[in-house]
């Protein structure tokens, strides 16, 4: 008898084997895989633009207040946004919480609490980094994650290539070691500052050692804050030709519309 047990064994294993795979045969596929979140919220901008460009309207619950403060041309007016505060957020029953390393701390911390599913994504710091945070947010929602466009070659721009400024609000310019840097170069420029980080910027060095080209990446209001960049004799050092316009949200969040102001930038 005791000889004969592992016949049966191996017999039943394989029957129940059969049966399982029989069963799962006559399932849709969805029923298999994992379902995507249908109820998604946002706590801040960087997740409003990339839930509007990557996801499911039918799967967004909500984004958050901010993308009400700093519209796009286009992200219309009908997605549906909450207040901010907890109540609301938990009237919503999200199933999924979308928020960037640096938002909504106390906020998320309180839905963790609570029982809610709170994903922190980190923002890349390289260009490389934005393909591997859009492979995470494609798994997030329920998006096959080989979709996402993956990161260009990195390129180093010619000795002789042409300087350009990333020029910000009060008197700063972008320098090396940053992320906007990487973007500049990429796109085949030469950063014109030489230091890294961001600056505070000489306005005689910048009439007797001009660059070939600016960005001013700042809203287009009346601020006294983008003064500097008004001033009459910048403008007739630097001619109107030479100052380049781009979309400014571009700037501000890393995603699929990084390697679209690439191409915009390229000389």
């Amino acid at each position: 008898m005791n000889m004969q047990q592992p016949w049966i064994h191996r017999a039943v294993q394989s029957w129940i084997r059969s049966t399982l795979f029989a069963v799962l045969g006559l399932l849709p596929c969805s029923a298999i895989a994992t379902s995507a979140p249908q109820r998604i919220v946002s706590l801040d901008l960087c997740m409003d633009w990339n839930l509007a460009y990557h996801a499911n309207p039918e799967q967004v619950a909500a984004l958050s207040p901010l993308v009400l403060q700093y519209p796009v041309d286009w992200l219309d007016s009908d997605w549906p946004t909450h207040d901010g505060s907890l109540e609301d957020i938990v009237q919503l029953e999200p199933d999924l919480i979308l928020v960037g390393e640096y938002s909504a701390f106390l906020l998320r911390e309180r839905l963790k609490s609570l029982g809610y599913t709170v994903e922190v994504l980190p923002l890349p710091t390289t260009l490389k980094q934005i393909e591997d945070y859009e492979r995470r947010f494609f798994q997030l929602i329920g998006r096959n994650p080989d979709l996402v466009q993956p990161a260009p070659p990195a390129q180093t721009p010619a000795s002789h290539a042409k300087r350009l400024l990333l020029l910000e609000s009060n008197a700063m310019g972008t320098g090396r070691d940053t992320f906007e840097n990487q973007i500049i170069e990429q796109a085949g420029w030469q950063n014109y500052l030489r230091t890294a980080g961001r600056g505070s910027l000489d306005l005689e060095q910048l009439i007797t050692d001009p660059p070939d080209a600016v960005i001013f990446d700042a809203p287009t209001t009346n601020a006294l804050a983008n003064r500097f960049a008004e001033h009459p004799v910048l403008q007739r050092s630097i001619p109107a030709e030479r100052w380049i316009s781009v979309e400014d949200w571009r700037w501000q969040c890393p995603g699929s519309w990084s390697w679209d102001l690439i191409r915009q930038l390229q000389p």
